[in-house]
């Protein structure tokens, strides 16, 4: 009996809830899911998650390493860290720190520290977590270390994240919209549109990446504020980013528009739009979603690459890019390797958005194998 309810049930479930039927019973997707999530909630709350101001420097924190969390002190539960010493190396003469273990700094949740507006709208001084009010400037902690001028690198990771991924999101939605958009036009109507709209994907994509890049950040003026280089890089990425889904959506187009349902749809009256984004869109929406979520990690490291080479974002903006500028250096990697750490985020975020991709192209084509 259950398996013929399952059988009546599928019969009559729409689409979307057989594409959320089939993506359930992907595990690896699920979860790459719940990750992509969690970092688009650090996005929102960067502020609340950073518990010192990211451009908050001091010479004398210069590449301190990274304070492990000790949660138990003495069998009980007390959240702490070491204070750390500084000395001279008597070979190389660089200022080394080692943790003293005599000097416990407890750590608290929800504790105060800089204000902040959560969301842009709340004002705020609340932190996940922080250091007990009342301590002397010397007793702060520093869970992955700081960088050449001392500023806090799990602090500026957090406001890194929101730049690098809602540069990322902003660029897929404007390259989906020109995709689909030129790349219907392109296969619906054909002719001279056709033409010209294909010589304009051959062209760009016939250009180096590179040096198109180079020539664009050259182009940008350098007296310009942190806010409009954001957008600027923003808008350059998603005009270069939408010829391989034009392409997609060309082909289905040409594949589609002599099918019944669609001279269905025209002899009923339909015009052309709806005939466009209401049957012949959704008849393909698994090549889109996996054309869209392939390239929100082409995005996130083109981003990444143009300002770890200092074509995209420049300082004082924050970046997973501009954090990755300081391990240029092979000398200062080998010193102080949690100057590395950003390039981490950049790996699990990729990764969880293909395999997350992979997981709704699959359910978007629920009566597939």
């Amino acid at each position: 009996m259950a398996s013929v309810a399952d059988e009546q049930r599928i019969f009559v479930a729409s689409q979307w809830q057989l594409m959320w039927w089939r993506f359930r019973k992907h595990r690896v997707a699920v979860a790459s899911a719940i990750v992509v999530v969690g970092f688009y909630l650090a996005v929102l709350g960067a502020d609340f998650l950073a518990y010192s101001d990211p451009n908050a420097s001091e010479a004398q924190r210069s590449l301190m390493p990274p304070q492990p969390i000790h949660w138990f002190d003495e069998g009980r539960f007390r959240p702490h860290v070491y204070g750390l010493k500084g000395a001279r190396d008597p070979q190389s003469f660089k200022r080394v720190y080692r943790p003293d273990p005599e000097q416990k700094i407890p750590i608290r949740f929800f504790a105060e520290g800089f204000e902040y507006r959560f969301l842009g709208v709340i004002p705020m001084t609340r932190h996940l977590i922080g250091v007990e009010p009342g301590l002397d400037a010397a007793k702060t902690i520093f869970l992955l270390g700081t960088d050449v001028q001392g500023r806090d690198l799990w602090s500026r990771l957090m406001f890194g994240t929101r730049i690098s991924l809602t540069i990322g999101l902003l660029g897929v939605t404007m390259s989906l919209v020109l995709g689909v958009v030129l790349g219907g036009f392109s296969g619906f109507y054909g002719g001279i549109a056709d033409t010209v709209i294909q010589r304009v994907i051959e062209i760009l994509r016939s250009i180096p990446t590179i040096p198109l890049w180079m020539g664009l950040a050259a182009a940008l003026p350098r007296d310009w504020t942190v806010l409009q280089v954001y957008f600027a890089i923003t808008i350059i990425i998603s005009l270069l980013g939408w010829t391989e889904l034009a392409r997609v959506v060309r082909g289905r187009f040409l594949a589609l528009r002599e099918e019944d349902f669609v001279v269905s749809a025209r002899l009923v009256g339909c015009s052309q739009m709806r005939t466009i984004f209401v049957h012949m869109v959704p008849s393909f929406m698994s090549h889109i979603i996996a054309a869209t979520t392939l390239a929100l990690p082409a995005m996130i490291i083109s981003e990444t690459a143009l300002s770890f080479l200092g074509l995209g974002l420049r300082p004082p903006a924050i970046s997973w890019g501009v954090l990755l500028q300081q391990a240029q250096n092979v000398q200062t990697v080998a010193i102080s390797p949690w100057l590395m750490l950003p390039a981490v985020p950049v790996i699990v975020a990729v990764m969880a958005f293909n395999f997350l991709g992979d997981g709704l192209r699959d359910a978007a084509d629920p009566y597939g194998r």
